[in-house]
């Protein structure tokens, strides 16, 4: 085992730690404050509006990462509510001395959470520090850990390091025990009689995204028979919770393109709107390694700079028989609008 992979394997159980302190304050919170106080804006941040829940668990970020990783190891940690949407930790230490870039979503998911509809979930990514232009796929660590609904008592936690596989375990809140979860992407050949879908979340070319849905599955599956579903949808508000519901074998195809729509909707005088941002995919590691295909629009690997502003595209296939199925039909339907060459 070489020293880097020692090094990050030592940051698995505080990151464990940590997300579980995260998790139980955001239920705790969810127990005992109203649904109004919940789900008041606190701030409109550049990236994304931060709503009262949201605070919850960034207040405690700091705190968290100075105690539990920072007396150890110097890292710079990388979060939307953060000054600046970074900070050195020891405070004080000079950004180059950092071994790690630690990046960090404390709820992703926030809006179906806070209205206990969905789960929402912590996201870290660990990078080693190699400056500001440290991307994506430099990530050699990452973790995700479910914040279960006040109704349900079992709560995922999923981790990876690169080259190792994934691994995942089912906590269960009332007793404190950890079960083995094995991730099993879906091995369908085809989205027929399964989840699928383009996401559309909020206003703001939802129609022509809609479009674009509705010609790949008819190109894929067909004209739609009388009283029959070819395929089905499933719009959860929460890019790492896509991802999951990818690796435990529920859906078979995400495409998340809205970055591409910005010169078309500006053509019409309109706003892009939200984007989904590298800490929402900072755990596309876990679903690599379960056998997850992640791309961008043009097939390559999904690779932005780790920060808390950029837009990201991103798209998943279960498998390769659902991406030789997809592909080449949604990247006809992106050329014709001439959002790809």
């Amino acid at each position: 085992m070489t020293q880097i992979t020692q090094s990050i394997d030592s940051l698995l159980k505080p990151l464990i730690r940590i997300h579980a302190s995260i998790r139980d304050a955001v239920v705790a919170a969810c127990e005992n404050i109203n649904l109004e106080t919940l789900t008041a804006v606190a701030h409109e941040a550049e990236g994304d509006t931060i709503y009262a829940i949201d605070r919850i668990s960034e207040t405690r970020l700091i705190d968290l990462f100075s105690q539990e990783i920072a007396p150890h190891v110097p890292i710079i940690l990388i979060g939307e509510g953060l000054p600046d949407g970074k900070v050195v930790l020891p405070l004080g230490t000079a950004p180059e001395e950092a071994v790690w870039r630690i990046i960090v979503d404390p709820i992703d998911g926030t809006r179906g959470l806070m209205y206990q509809k969905r789960p929402g979930w912590i996201l870290t990514g660990v990078a080693p520090n190699l400056g500001p232009e440290t991307n994506l796929q430099a990530i050699d660590l990452a973790i995700q850990t479910e914040i279960p609904l006040l109704k349900q008592h079992l709560a995922d936690v999923l981790w990876a390091v690169r080259g190792q596989g994934a691994t995942a375990v089912r906590h269960n809140r009332l007793t404190g025990e950890d079960q083995p979860l094995v991730l099993r992407p879906s091995q369908a050949h085809s989205i027929a009689h399964g989840f699928a879908m383009i996401s559309r979340f909020f206003p703001s070319a939802r129609d022509e995204l809609a479009a674009i849905d509705e010609e790949i599955v008819r190109s894929v599956l067909g004209p739609v028979q009388p009283g029959k579903a070819h395929c089905f949808e499933d719009q959860y508000i929460c890019s790492g919770g896509q991802l999951y519901e990818m690796m435990v074998g529920h859906d078979r195809f995400v495409a998340d393109i809205r970055p591409l729509l910005e010169q078309h909707l500006a053509q019409q005088g309109l706003a892009l709107g939200i984007c989904c941002h590298p800490y929402d995919l900072c755990t596309e590691l876990i679903a690599h390694e379960s056998g997850i295909i992640v791309c961008d629009a043009h097939g390559q690997a999904v690779n932005p700079v780790l920060n808390v502003n950029a837009d990201v595209t991103w798209i998943a296939y279960a498998n390769p028989h659902i991406r030789t199925q997809i592909e080449p039909h949604l990247r006809k339907a992106l050329q014709r609008r001439g959002w790809i060459e």
